[in-house]
This record gives structure tokens, sequence and C-alpha cells, in this order.
């Protein structure tokens, strides 16, 4: 038998074992290198993540102030209820009762709802309908380690006995969290704005910076949002060992230490703010009275100083209540807000756009004289029938067909009437439409050439109007000011002879913000100088020093800086630039210094008997928007009018100029320029108390 087994052995059976042996190895080997040599590095860096965590050391955002200190927004401290599910007791019934204790303490049941793949993805802390025992659950399943919300925002006293009982409650604790927080609310809220969660689209970019999606909040409007990169700050890092489970052993690496946004000192005055907005909501009330329904509800006022661009109030009706952002943007009043036709969440101040009526036919009144379309004391008659009719033209060989265009006075009977024999300054006090329309357009042989529509463009243009005016607020909006090319691209139509004459009033297609409008009556009062309009006083670091501090910034001036097309006389650009002469600008300031000084001033009964030297221009300028036209209130010869006024003084030397814009608010001298003057007032007084202090 022997010798039968030994006859059946086959070497190269032997052979092949050895070979699949070797082949074995082989592959184990190559398997090796591969893991080892080609793919080590990559297996020890996920390795490392496995091995190492980083914890983010969140930053403090940079408080606002007014320009006195006063505190506009901070950063106050809120509470919210912790379980780290590692950390509960070992012993089911221990955690149990903490669970009942805490429930009683918190108002969250210990126990609600079901967990299955669907509410467990669904999952949010603090917005959830499962109880304590599901979160706990949810969470350590996830992470043991991490603390978990169980609820947000608790009152300090509860925070202060869940501190004092964390002896005998292991696991559970409270988490600080800093939201903002802005003491004056409403009162300026229009400039400050609000805050909220990362936007989905942007959280890639914000990560890559530093800040955490569903903790960090950023800037939704205001200058909260404009001053973003200046406020926020930057993140601090932990860099730690932890093990299989999450928990952190140690840090493997210094922290870096987060650095503090700046706080930032604003150019406003709490104190005018409140002096404006009152003013504003005064008189709404005193006319909605007086109408016997809420007419007045949407309007604006800003209080600039001219020499330096600083805006020191600025108030848009109606706004929002931005510390009901603070903690979160409640779905039901973010909702109720944004279809609001009022549209509150918008700074009607600097994004709103409307025809600006008559303050605008400052910008006719200094091209005319700049232009010696009409010399200072020339006299131009408006007509007793207070109208003149022109050839409405769309092409120089158009037969025309004529059109009245009317003046805005009328008698005592209600029946239209003129201003008589008219100069350049009276043109000013008295707001004479029929003068603005022969001066801009032309008229027969009285005034053979028109100043014209691409030169009224000009001085529109270089008084500001169809640009931003780049202050530090978001949803800007730049106006329009119209002219042949815009009209033929977005109309359809040439310009007709009728165009220039309305948009010498401020109407037709023209558009404004209320703030472009008063930086244009800036640049008046400047003498020609435009000076940055800016909201930021002061940069501060977080131990108060001044990190910058204000400069005015000179933008331009009108009366060296050579921007005034020149055309020819067959009102063809030459290519060659002017400047506006200095006189100019005086002559407008006496113009609109007879406005509240010379009988028949449009703003003369408002000022009288008032102390201020003060000086201005009413505008009422019509218009028919989609709101108007839902209400059917568009009848030609009866469009319903929005009443707009511009203030400064002293009138000498102008150390603070008023808009007030009142939507709907028909007559500027009548609802605007009360307004006005209230702010002036209140100006004045303050600046008078703060001497006497």
């Amino acid at each position: 038998m022997s010798e039968n087994r030994e006859a059946t052995f086959e070497p190269r059976r032997l052979r092949l074992v050895i070979i699949f042996i070797l082949a074995a190895l082989v592959i184990f080997l190559i398997r090796v290198f591969d893991l080892s040599v080609i793919k080590g590095q990559d297996y020890l860096e996920k390795a490392e993540e496995n091995r190492t965590g980083t914890i983010t050391l969140h930053t403090e955002r940079g408080i606002i102030y007014d320009r006195n200190g006063f505190v506009l927004a901070s950063n106050i401290p809120t509470y919210n209820v912790v379980i780290t599910p590692a950390l509960l007791p070992d012993d089911e019934g221990d955690s149990e009762d903490i669970y009942r204790r805490l429930s009683d303490l918190i108002g969250v049941p210990v126990s609600n709802g079901e967990i299955t793949d669907e509410t467990a993805r669904l999952f949010t802390p603090c917005n959830t309908i499962f109880g304590i025992k599901e979160i706990v659950y949810i969470g350590g399943s996830i992470a043991p380690y991490d603390a978990v919300q169980v609820r947000c925002d608790v009152p300090r006293d509860i925070a202060m006995v869940i501190e004092e009982n964390q002896a005998d409650w292991p696991g559970v604790g409270i988490e600080i969290i800093p939201i903002r927080d802005y003491p004056t609310g409403v009162l300026t809220s229009e400039v400050i704005g609000f805050m909220g969660p990362i936007p989905a689209a942007l959280v890639q970019d914000y990560k890559d910076r530093g800040f955490v999606p569903g903790i960090d909040k950023v800037g939704y409007s205001g200058v909260e949002a404009s001053l973003q990169e200046t406020l926020s700050g930057t993140n601090g890092l932990r860099t730690v060992e932890v093990d299989a489970l999450g928990q952190v052993l140690r840090d493997i690496a210094d922290p870096v230490e987060p650095i503090p946004g700046l706080n930032v000192k604003l150019t406003i005055d709490t104190r005018l703010q409140n002096a404006a907005r009152g003013a504003l909501i005064k008189h709404f009330t005193g006319w909605n009275n007086f109408f016997g329904e809420e007419r007045f509800q949407n309007g604006v006022v800003i209080a600039m100083n001219p020499k330096t661009g600083e805006v020191l109030a600025m108030v848009s009706l109606p706004s929002v209540e931005n510390n009901r952002m603070a903690r979160f943007i409640p779905a039901e009043y973010y909702n109720q807000i944004s279809i609001d036709p009022l549209k509150p969440l918008l700074n009607h101040a600097v994004s709103a756009e409307h025809p600006p009526g008559s303050v605008y036919k400052l910008a006719a009144s200094i091209g005319s004289l700049n232009e010696s379309i009409v010399e200072l004391n020339e006299q131009i008659e408006c007509p007793d029938v207070g109208k003149i009719t022109v050839l409405q033209k769309f092409t120089p060989n158009d037969p025309g067909i004529p059109q009245d265009y009317v003046c805005w006075r009328r008698d005592e009977a209600g029946n239209r009437t003129g201003h008589g024999m008219v100069d350049w300054h009276h043109a000013i006090a008295y707001s004479c439409d029929v003068w603005f329309y022969k001066v801009s357009g032309g008229y027969q042989d009285e005034v053979p050439r028109g100043l014209g529509v691409w030169r009224m463009a000009d001085y529109a243009e270089a008084l500001g109007y169809g640009q931003v005016t780049g202050i530090e607020l978001p949803g800007e909006q730049d106006g329009l000011v119209p002219d042949p090319d815009w009209k033929r691209v977005n109309v359809g139509e040439n310009w007709a002879t009728g165009d220039t004459y309305i948009a010498s009033m401020g109407q037709g297609y023209v558009l404004s913000t209320p703030l472009q409008v008063l930086v244009s009556f800036n640049i008046i009062v400047n003498q020609g100088k435009y000076m940055q309009p800016t909201l930021v006083y002061q940069l501060l670091d977080s131990e108060g020093n001044v990190v910058q501090d204000f400069e005015p910034r000179l933008k331009w001036d009108l009366t060296k800086d050579a921007m005034i097309p020149v055309y020819d006389e067959n009102n063809f650009a030459t290519g060659e630039m002017k400047t506006i002469d200095p006189q100019v600008f005086v002559e407008a300031m006496v113009g609109m210094r007879m406005v509240v000084t010379e009988a028949g001033g449009t703003a003369q009964a408002i000022f009288e008997g008032s102390d201020i030297e003060t000086a201005g221009k009413t505008g009422t300028a019509e218009y028919c928007d989609e709101k108007a036209q839902a209400e059917d209130r568009c009848k030609p010869g009866a469009w319903p009018a929005h009443a707009w006024y511009v203030g400064y003084a002293p009138y000498d030397d102008p150390e603070i100029t008023v808009v007030a814009f009142v939507y709907d608010g028909t007559e500027g001298s009548q609802v605007a320029a009360p307004i006005v003057r209230e702010v002036l007032e209140a100006y004045f007084l303050l600046k008078q108390a703060d001497q006497a202090n």
C-alpha cells in the first residue's frame, strides 16, 4: 500500500500549489503596495480626519452706534437648553428622572412623536414635534458627544436654574448664543436693517470664509447687509483629537483666536431721526383724520449736511420691526410684509423711484442761465389764461397737433390763471410752469431757442440725477433722466415736442429717488460741490480705538470740473466740455429764498413767522402707477399727485438740507413743506441744547 501511495503522488500538483501560493503572495504584495504606497497618503489623510476634528470659535459682531454714541445694534445673549447624550447617566431610570424634571421646567414633553426614516431626516433642533427622549436618541445616534438643542431661547431665570442643577443633571447644559438686539427698533430699522440665516445660494462661499451655516447669520438689509464684511469679523478655530465616538481628547494645535468685527459709528443723530419720524407720522395722522381715511401711509424724510455729505436722519414709512427678526425670521410676519402693497421691506429713501415734479425744475433753471437761454432779469409772460398752446411734433416734418400746456395756478374761484410777467428768480419762487415750458422747450419768438432735452439732461445728471449716489445701503436705484435715445429703445417712439416740456417739470418719464432729489439741492447750496453721501462716521475696534475716521469726500465741483457738454448752434455736441458759472448757484439760492419770503412764493405761508432763515423748493408730481390704475384714479386733468419739499438752513451758510416726500400727498406746499419746517426747527433746537451743554 505504501508503494501504491508513492506511485500516485504527482510533482505537477505540488507545482500548482506552489504557483497558487506565490500568486496569492504577489497579489497580497501588490495590494499592500497599493494601500501603503500608491494610496497611502490618501488613507493617512482619512485616518487623520477621523482622528482630528475642528471646533469653530465664534466671533462677536460689531456694534452699531449713532454719531453721539447711542447704541443702535448690539449683541445680547440668548440661552438654549442642550443635552449631551454620552454624558447622561448610564442608568435609564436616572435619565428618565432628568427628562421629567427638565420637561416640567422648559415645557417640552418627555416623549412625543414617532421616529421614522422620514421624520429623522427632517429633524431640526428647537423646531420639532419630538419630545426630549426622541431628540436625545437622534442626537446620540449621530454624535453622542455633541450637544443637541432641546429648547431654544429660554428666559434667563430658567437658564440659571439649569446651571444650578448641572451637578444633579449630568449631560444637561446651557448653550449661550449671541443674537442681535436693536434698542431703537422701528425708529432706525430702515437704516440699520436686520439679519438672517446664510442664504442657500451663498452657503459654500461663506463656509470657505469660516462661517457656520445654521448658526452664523448675515445682514439682510440696511447697513447690517451693506457693512457685512466690516461688522462680521472672523471666526476662530480649535483643532482637536477625538475618539471614535467624537469625544474631544486634546488640542493638537494652537487655537486660532476669533477676530471681532469692527464697531461702526453712523452719521445718524437718533434725536433728529426721532423728530423726523414724529413729524411725518404727525402730519400723516392729521391729514388722514381730515380725509376720514388712511390716505397717507407712505413717505420719506432725509436730513443731510450738504458740506460733508453726512446723513443726519433717514426715515422711510412704513418700516419693519427689526427686533422681530432678531432670533429668527417669523414666516407669517415676513410673508405679511412681503406682500404688503406699501412695501415696508423697501427703504423708500433710496429704492423707490417717483416723478420728482417741480423740485426737478432747478436743473432747467441752472441750465437756462448758464447757457444764456434767458437773462437773469428778463421777463417772460405766463398768460392770464394760465396756458400756452404748442404744436406736438414727433419729427421735424410732422405738421403737429395743437397741445395745451397749463400752469398750476388757479384763482379763488378755481379757474386757471397765470403769473403774468416772470423773471428768472420769480420763476423759482412761484414755480411757474409756463415759464419752464418756454425756457426748456422754446416758444415762438419769445424764447426762440429753448434749453432742449439733451442739455437739460446734461444739467440734471450734473446735479446727480440718473445715477446711484453710492451711499452705504443695499438696493439703491438710479432713477431716470430720459432722452430721445432712451425713448426709442424703451418705448418704441420718437421724442415728442411735449416730452421736453413735461420733462422740465420733473414729470413724464423722469424718475428719481428722494435721496437723489436731496443730493441735487446739496450740490446747489454747496456752490456746485458734490460731497459723497455717507452713513459711516467712524470705524472702531473692539477696544474703542478709531480705525477709520470720517473724511468728507468731494465727488466733483461743477464750477471747476468741466462736465457740461458744449453744443453748437445746431444743437450738436462739439466734444468740448465746460463748467457752471459759480454765480448761477448764488442766484439759484436767491430764488429759493424767495420761495419762503416773497408774497406768492409757494412756501411763504408755511414758513411765515419762522425764526430760521431758510429757503427751499416745493414740488407736486402727478403720477399714474399700478396702484392708482387699480383704483381708477388716472383721469386726464385730475391725476393723483405726490408731495415734495426740499428746504435748507441757514440760507446764507447752509448746514442742513431736508427733503420730505409723501406718496399721494397732493400738494407739496401744504403737506411736505410743514414736515420740513418741523425737522429744521428740531435740528436747531438740538444744536442749541448741545451748545448749552
